[in-house]
């Protein structure tokens, strides 16, 4: 394993883009404690501690502690994330979109900018919903204002929008960069290190539970065999698969044939990974979050306790938004139709199905059927954390859908290295030995 290690930094090109996801990732934790123009933290630190509202925890759970803090990340990625996943609807709606989705770069292009925009308009109007809300909060302990005197009222309302926003598209621009010029998928990796940046905070709130008597040790190691249970399971989803035969015939091409080929064709479980979980959370804590911050209302008190994390229709919604978007995003990234007209013009085949049609209908009732299971384990690993923290007294948001973020995401940059070490002859950090070869 150290071995491994060092032979990532003999990889001039990997080593570069290392370094760069390091400083990008530096920038971006640096921001998370840049406070927005006007903010009082020690209000506001008064104020979460108090307050009993789990949808705030949640979602400050995918910023890395900045939403509490309101800093100039507040919003995170979460804004991108809602826009790319309406444009993606509309995609199934409207003609345009669709042939967008099916041209290729410059129809990525196109919806990339789209995306863009529809971020820019979300961040600004959550942006205002926030400011509304810290402009209403008081500190139960002071009773001072989190906003100062001199910036009450629109003036605070726009210095706030403007400042959210633009950390927003600033952290947008981050994620591209590194899914362009560092490692790993950019945005989802944003969001695992806001998760992961939460867990010394966790570790230490744990402690002093323990250390106050309010929680017994025994409750503890039981938390923590829960957890490494949890994250074993997820690991054994996330990499099990279905593998589909694929035969080659023999080809002759000029004076020389060869062989024939065995291969096969695998079709994950889980093949859409955490995206589906992210989409699912990103839709679930918008509208409940813009009800949290509309003081005053009381029908809009009473739907936001309706729809609060853990209860019986929020975990029916979740579920089912999970599900709808485990099949969605598969069908994106998965097209049965392009894989058989593949294997038809290379001459492969699967033993005992028609080439063509019949492939792609083939490969269509696998995935449907192996899809099923993956989906309902993302939505019960997503659900399950909420009851923990309900049955076991659990104050952090380290549950299943921030344990399958976390290892999706490792597991996907963990491959990354793989392929990059193996081009080079190296062997990689799931194999044993000495290297294979010298570097290229």
């Amino acid at each position: 394993m150290l071995e491994t290690f060092q032979n990532i930094f003999r990889i001039p090109e990997l080593r570069k883009k290392i370094y760069f996801t390091l400083g990008v990732i530096f920038i971006y934790r640096l921001g998370g404690h840049i406070p927005t123009p006007g903010i009082d933290p020690r209000v506001l630190g008064d104020f979460f501690a108090q307050s009993t509202n789990s949808l705030f925890g949640l979602y400050d759970m995918f910023v890395g502690g900045a939403f509490k803090r309101v800093t100039v990340f507040a919003l995170g990625i979460m804004p991108y994330i809602s826009a790319s996943i309406i444009i993606q609807l509309l995609g199934t709606v409207f003609p345009y979109f669709h042939k967008l989705q099916r041209e290729g770069g410059e129809g990525r292009k196109k919806i990339t900018q789209y995306t863009r925009y529809g971020t820019v308009l979300l961040s600004f109007f959550q942006a205002i919903a926030i400011s509304i809300f810290l402009q209403s909060i008081t500190s139960p302990v002071t009773g001072m204002h989190a906003v100062s005197a001199g910036l009450m009222g629109i003036k605070f309302t726009l210095l706030t929008a403007i400042s959210l926003t633009t950390g927003t598209m600033l952290i947008m621009w981050l994620g591209e960069q590194i899914t362009n010029r560092g490692l790993g998928n950019g945005i989802s990796l944003i969001i695992f290190i806001g998760i992961v940046a939460r867990l010394p905070d966790a570790i230490i709130a744990e402690y002093q539970q323990i250390a106050a008597g309010t929680r017994h040790p025994f409750m503890e190691l039981v938390v923590v065999a829960v957890i490494i249970a949890m994250t074993a399971f997820i690991v054994m989803i996330t990499q099990a698969m279905r593998r589909i035969p694929i035969q080659t015939p023999k080809k002759v091409v000029g004076t020389k044939m060869y062989a024939g080929q065995n291969t096969v064709l695998p079709l994950r479980i889980n093949m859409a990974g955490v995206i589906p979980i992210i989409f699912a959370s990103s839709m679930m804590t918008l509208p409940g979050m813009i009800i949290s911050l509309i003081p005053g209302f009381e029908m809009m008190e009473d739907i936001s306790r309706f729809f609060a994390p853990g209860g019986i229709i929020y975990s029916i919604i979740y579920a089912v938004l999970i599900i709808f978007f485990t099949y969605f995003y598969t069908a994106i990234i998965f097209n049965p139709l392009d894989i058989a007209d593949n294997l038809k013009r290379s001459g492969g085949f699967i033993p005992g199905i028609r080439p063509g049609k019949k492939t792609a209908e083939f490969l269509d009732n696998v995935l449907s059927r192996i899809t099923l299971p993956g989906s309902i384990f993302l939505a019960f690993i997503s659900i399950v954390p909420f009851w923990m923290m309900g049955g076991m007294k659990i104050n952090f948001y380290f549950g299943g859908t921030s344990v399958l973020i976390v290892v999706g995401v490792a597991l996907d940059t963990l491959q990354q290295l793989e392929s990059h070490l193996q081009m080079r002859n190296y062997d990689g950090f799931l194999k044993k030995g000495r290297l294979r070869g010298r570097r290229l």
